[in-house]
């Protein structure tokens, strides 16, 4: 799962760092009709390298704080690194 902040209708699209607890990225697209969540789960299928159909928005449909899931993402970006390995 991944936890975000969403600031929409920002100059770029970005991941910006640590905000408490979630993940704050900047997305260009408007808050308007869906249009920055279609937005969202594009620009996370190009930055993850995976289809749009491999992410999920969980919770968050509303709000700037959201919860998506990746299904099986092929990259994951320098913010987020690795995840800790198992014994």
């Amino acid at each position: 799962m991944l936890e975000l902040q969403v600031q929409p209708g920002a100059a770029r699209d970005e991941i910006v760092g640590a905000h408490g607890d979630r993940l704050k990225v900047r997305i260009t697209a408007p808050p308007v009709d869906g249009r920055a969540n279609q937005h969202l789960i594009q620009w996370l299928a190009d930055v993850f390298d995976v289809p749009r159909a491999r992410i999920t928005l969980v919770r968050g449909a509303t709000g700037r704080s959201k919860t998506l899931c990746i299904e099986s993402p092929a990259r994951l970006p320098p913010q987020i690194g690795a995840p800790p390995r198992g014994h």
